[in-house]
């Protein structure tokens, strides 16, 4: 049977107990999460306030263009009669953050969970309040490069975020801050 080699995370030496260590790491999550949440609606937005209905702008070339779409599926359009499904999974990847968070204590956990969750609200946001209506709303997608999907920033941290957890899994971190070795 494997044991867990528990590590102290780096910057906890010197702390006394458990409880300052637990809320600095939420607060990395929260943090990360509203700066990700933000960067999203802002942008967002932005891009229905100036580009919406409009021809799409090329930042690179033919490379890299700005072209607003609304997405009520998922990635590449997949599953677009599935919106109040999809806006349930966001729900539920909140909730499920929220009861990790309760155990958080590694800083790297916190960033990639933070990120998660930041992406995952910035996509409810839209599928709750914007058109065609509650829960059904479709997602403002406007990042465009040549020849893959048309995705927006909280989609970036998304993935980001879930490369990150793919990351920290197979260097056996857990969110609690155990290592595990072979």
């Amino acid at each position: 049977m494997e044991r867990p080699i528990e590590t102290p995370d780096e910057g906890t030496e010197g702390q006394s107990g458990a409880a300052p260590a637990k809320k600095r790491r939420i607060a990395v999550l929260v943090s990360v999460a509203g700066l990700a949440f933000v960067l999203d609606l802002i942008s967002k937005l932005i891009v229905v306030a100036k580009l919406e209905n409009h021809e799409p702008i090329e930042v690179v070339g033919s490379l890299l263009r700005l072209n607003v779409i609304r997405n009520p599926g998922a990635a590449f359009g997949i599953g677009e009669a599935l919106t109040i499904l999809l806006t349930a999974i966001a729900a539920a990847v909140v909730v499920v953050i929220a009861r990790i968070a309760r155990k958080l204590y590694s800083t790297p956990w916190a960033i990639a969970l933070g990120l998660l969750l930041g992406g995952a609200c910035g996509n409810l946001v839209d599928r709750i309040f914007r058109s065609p209506g509650v829960f059904q709303g479709a997602v403002v997608d406007f990042i465009a490069p040549t020849h893959f999907a048309v995705f927006n920033l909280a989609d970036s941290a998304i993935v980001c975020g879930g490369v990150l957890i793919v990351l920290l899994s197979f260097r056996g971190l857990d969110p609690d801050g155990t290592v595990h070795r072979d």
